[in-house]
């Protein structure tokens, strides 16, 4: 074989090998719930539908399961009770292995609520795992006066907590809520609102890397926000260290996850252009 040819079958290797990396995509989900939630959601489903694989849940020491698909899709099982410095732990040990195996793709993290914030604290320190792309839904980066309200649950006498707010909070985590609570003070303390000197405080004043940014923030008929997250603490450009570098992008829904999150998501995976920021604005997305 002529080293003519031989050079062109090499170069046909190497545009092949080209041609089939893709994005690897993180799912996080937030408290008081699992890797299950994208599923349950019907966010997986949607995800597929416009040509996502199904994600694949990750464990430590877990082989990972073959997928045919360009793109990879991945959960994972964060101890959502935890402080969020344990929840980033567990996260980082399993983004190791991602990154051990998909060294140059495009790693985009995708967090809801309390998953979000988990997932913008293992962006500090120079973005050690080389992520691309954070896109938080519904995320508590300002804290949430429900952390406040679930812990003086924990404080005070289980049946005898006055106010909406803990009748709320009992029904969202079942009926052992008290002992729910009991067991995640250490995450209800990192998600009071910002000012309390808790780690969001130390979190949002840190240098944060430059990667895109997007920021779901919900909103219903009579306000914005949701019941458990307010508005402005949904938007990261309301983080001192992000301060006018997040798209941001409304939805008409509640706190939970549902369908159309899956078929947002699928629009702006890799489909959002820079914009002007200004607080509280529509990103660009391309066809």
């Amino acid at each position: 074989m002529s080293k003519r040819v031989s050079f062109l079958f090499g170069l046909l290797a190497l545009l092949l090998v080209q041609s089939v990396a893709g994005d690897v995509l993180v799912l996080v989900h937030g408290y008081a719930s699992d890797a299950g939630t994208w599923e349950r959601s019907g966010v997986n489903s949607e995800l597929q539908a416009y040509g996502w694989p199904r994600a694949i849940i990750l464990a430590p020491n877990m082989p990972e399961p073959a997928q045919q698909a360009v793109n990879k899709s991945f959960t994972v099982n964060l101890p959502s009770q935890a402080p969020l410095l344990v929840q980033a732990n567990f996260l980082r040990a399993l983004l190791d292995g991602i990154r051990q195996r998909y060294a140059d793709e495009k790693l985009i993290l995708v967090g809801h609520s309390a998953g979000g914030v988990v997932a913008r604290l293992i962006l500090l320190g120079n973005n050690p795992y080389q992520v691309d792309e954070l896109i938080t839904i519904a995320s508590p980066h300002l804290g949430t006066v429900r952390a406040a309200q679930g812990l003086n649950v924990v404080d005070s006498k289980p049946f005898f907590c006055p106010g909406p707010g803990i009748h709320f909070l009992k029904r969202l985590v079942g009926g052992s809520s008290y002992n729910y609570l009991r067991y995640s003070r250490g995450v209800l303390v990192d998600l009071l609102p910002a000012e309390s000197g808790n780690v969001l405080t130390w979190m949002n004043l840190q240098p944060h890397p430059d990667i895109v940014y997007v920021s779901v923030v919900r909103k219903s008929p009579f306000a914005l926000g949701d019941d458990v997250v307010p508005a402005y603490s949904q938007d990261m450009n309301n983080v001192p260290a992000l301060q006018g570098r997040a798209h941001v992008l409304f939805t008409d829904a509640g706190h939970g996850l549902n369908p159309a999150d899956g078929i947002l998501l699928a629009g702006l995976l890799g489909k959002v252009q820079p914009v002007s920021y200004t607080h509280l604005t529509l990103p660009t997305i391309t066809e």
